[in-house]
């Protein structure tokens, strides 16, 4: 049968109601008594060790704790509060946490040695585009302020053939240890940013950084359907990375000028074009501007102001390259606003056709209204 877990308050020799500090002392003294460090080759001191770094890794945590004082280990396991996961715990920010400082006890707390290899900045570029630009898509050549490798010292910081040498700082060990009362404290040599390694002569272009300041040039095919707010990334293209690390990415934002004539929704283009009056009765084929030039629409007799008529595949590309939005025309019936007076003689003529109430929906609504006049 597996060994039952002890209550995390047990473990830490606490109450359930132990304030943060006082908990805080009690992990302090367990981790000292049974540190591996403190205790080498002794399994059951590194197991008490890690059993105290779970309990306090739960406790200290308000979200946690709630879970297990309402549930116990079951609430630890996802029935409630989300679980946890004691191999995924730092021990170094735990011990950071409570002792104040930085790694304490060598690497086996999370830190110390040579640095790792990290990757380089993310870098932002802001690109403006037309409306036009945006919809069809665009290759473009920008120039990003950006570091890249000497190439003089390929990036080393050295002068070619002078290599480097060990860090005296810290004797290539790419750290330095610090005693602090009984502790053994070790930190990031400060002399060679914990490389463990110092170049003999620096390089004269670059004075010793192995990086300079350039303006790279880079070609972006901007895809068709692009819209303002959207971002692309290139990758590979950010800062270089410490410790041999990969490069960063580079983002490109896009904003896209409006258009004097078209709206854009999502994929869909939206714009008004005005008739006359007559265009409106008797229908009437029509220009309409589409992004690829003038293009023939038929109104129906009897549109209304304010109708909606829609041109298929005349919007926008998908980014995908999926199809494409449409064009919606909004109708805008223009009513004369002087007539000479050969047009208004017609107007009257064709008004004494017509009857008040023009369509059977409008029925009653001049007596409606008259209702509400009382």
């Amino acid at each position: 049968m597996p060994v039952a877990k002890r209550d995390y308050y047990e473990v830490l020799g606490v109450p359930k109601s132990v304030g943060e500090q006082e908990m805080k002392s009690a992990y302090r003294k367990l981790a000292l008594q049974f540190h591996p460090d403190r205790n080498p080759g002794d399994a059951e001191a590194e197991e008490k060790f890690k059993e105290a770094a779970e309990a306090y890794g739960v406790l200290s945590d308000a979200q946690k704790r709630a879970a297990y004082d309402a549930y116990g280990h079951q609430g630890m396991s996802g029935a409630a509060g989300g679980g946890f996961d004691p191999s995924a715990m730092d021990l170094g920010d735990l011990l950071s946490q409570v002792f104040g400082f930085g790694d304490a006890f060598g690497q086996r707390a999370g830190g110390g040695g040579r640095s790792r290899p990290q990757k380089g900045d993310d870098l932002r570029y802001d690109l403006t585009l037309s409306f036009e630009e945006a919809a069809f898509g665009k290759a473009v050549e920008i120039q990003v302020p950006k570091l890249e490798p000497c190439p003089r010292c390929s990036g080393k910081g050295a002068e070619p053939g002078t290599g480097t040498i060990s860090c005296p700082g810290c004797h290539g060990r790419g750290e330095q240890i610090f005693s602090q009362g009984f502790l053994s404290v070790r930190r990031t040599c400060s002399h060679c940013g914990g490389a463990g390694q110092i170049v003999k002569t620096v390089c004269r272009d670059c004075r010793g950084e192995g990086y300079r300041h350039v303006n790279k040039k880079l070609k972006v095919t901007v895809p068709a359907g692009i819209a303002d707010g959207n971002r692309l990334r290139v990758s590979g293209e950010g800062q270089p990375g410490a410790n041999s690390g990969p490069n960063g990415d580079l983002y490109i934002f896009f904003t896209v000028k409006e258009h004097a004539v078209f709206e854009r929704h999502e994929n869909d283009l939206h714009c008004t074009v005005p008739i006359n009056i007559s265009q409106a009765v008797l229908g009437d084929e029509i220009s309409v501007p589409t992004l690829e030039g003038p293009h023939k629409l038929a109104v129906p007799e009897g549109t209304q102001p304010g109708t909606e008529l829609r041109l298929k595949g005349k919007g926008v590309p998908e980014v995908q390259g999926r199809g494409r939005g449409d064009l919606v025309v909004h109708i805008d019936v223009k009513v004369p606003t002087r007539l000479t007076k050969d047009q208004r003689k017609l107007f009257e003529q064709v008004a004494q056709t017509l009857p008040v109430n023009n369509e059977p929906h409008e029925k009653g609504l001049l007596d409606k209204f008259k209702d509400f006049l009382k």
